[in-house]
């Protein structure tokens, strides 16, 4: 009669075991749920494939230290210049168009002229009326969560008003926040909702919020500020810039995102950079959605990944797009919708059961 006893607190210790291995909450996923449950994204800017990762790398961090821990995807490719356009379709999939290009100096509203069949809204203009998605609204109408980090931004959802100027497309010695960096205030459909200074937030709320996996989004999309994203050289601030900025950067940032509970329980870390500084441009049978924006790369880490892996199958933002899509369970929009987009596989990561 004595054995029973025991064996109901060997079983109640077996369940307080696995409960305590368990976060629930919008932020969280099941420990080895099969896919990544957290994302993080992080954009470096205007450096090629070879000074980055290649044969002229000068990021002994990124393509030293961190190159050997993730699977690096050399044929990962930005789809426009300047930047902005990448950043868009980051987060939405949207095509560039005659104002994005030109990193749009003046925050004008987009003029729709239709929609193609892919879903691209055609038209031109900065910011997208309220009924064109984004992954983040995705996210939100799925019950997940998200925020973008940016670095050096005074306050949250910062953006020029409609019509008015952009003040925040160069750095000063006290603010070297950009705008397009920060693809989220594009979109209507956020920069209206009190999502968009709930979410939008300045860089230093990230380290509070890698505490524990309730707090983590399920996407955390960063962006340094013009000094520490290797975009200028020398800085505003008067430091050097470039990419031994950049690369200093990282070595403080990444190892807090890599180390925190949610990377660990089902994280993935992508980082890449918006284009090129050279015009190298795809394989000859191309990628859905185009290389304009030149070869980048792309260094992908996680639990879920090999160290030391390599990938050349050919990628672009909206391959990162839909990635994220398809580990969320949401569908593709726009760009990422294309026939041919290929997200990211098992070159890339391995499912856990």
């Amino acid at each position: 009669m004595r054995a029973r006893p025991v064996r109901v607190l060997l079983v109640l210790a077996v369940l307080l075991a696995a409960l305590s291995g368990c976060e629930t909450g919008p932020g969280s996923s099941p420990a080895n749920s099969g896919t990544p449950g957290h994302v993080f994204v992080i954009n470096l800017e205007n450096q090629g494939y070879d000074r980055v990762f290649g044969s002229t790398a000068s990021m002994p961090y990124l393509a030293g230290t961190l190159r050997s821990q993730g699977v690096l995807l050399t044929n990962y490719y930005g789809v426009a210049h300047d930047s902005l356009p990448d950043y868009l379709a980051q987060i939405s999939g949207q095509p560039p168009n005659a104002s994005t290009v030109k990193d749009c100096p003046t925050f004008t509203p987009f003029t729709p002229s239709g929609t193609d069949s892919q879903g691209h809204l055609l038209g031109t203009g900065c910011v997208y009326p309220t009924d064109v998605p984004t992954v983040a609204g995705q996210l939100t109408g799925a019950g997940k969560t998200w925020k973008g980090y940016m670095e050096d931004m005074q306050s949250p959802c910062l953006h020029p008003a409609l019509g008015a100027p952009d003040d925040h497309r160069t750095a000063t010695r006290a603010d070297q926040y950009s705008t397009h960096h920060n693809p989220f205030v594009y979109f209507r459909s956020i920069t209206d909702s009190p999502d968009c200074t709930k979410n939008v937030v300045n860089y230093t709320s990230l380290a509070t919020d890698l505490l524990t996996v309730n707090t983590t989004p399920n996407l955390s999309y960063i962006t340094p500020n013009l000094c520490h994203d290797a975009h200028d050289s020398p800085c505003a601030d008067g430091n050097p810039g470039g990419l031994g900025a950049a690369d200093a950067w990282l070595k403080t940032a990444v190892p807090a995102i890599i180390d925190s509970p949610a990377f660990k329980q089902d994280g993935m870390l992508v980082i890449t950079l918006d284009e090129a500084d050279n015009g190298r441009m795809g394989p000859p049978n191309g990628v859905p959605g185009g290389t304009a924006g030149g070869q980048v790369g792309a260094l992908v880490l996680s639990p879920f990944s090999p160290q030391g892996g390599t990938s050349s199958q050919p990628y672009n933002h909206y391959s990162l797009l839909a990635t994220m899509e398809d580990f969320f369970s949401v569908p593709r929009l726009a760009g990422a919708a294309e026939t041919g987009v290929t997200a990211f596989g098992a070159d890339v990561y391995k499912s856990h059961a």
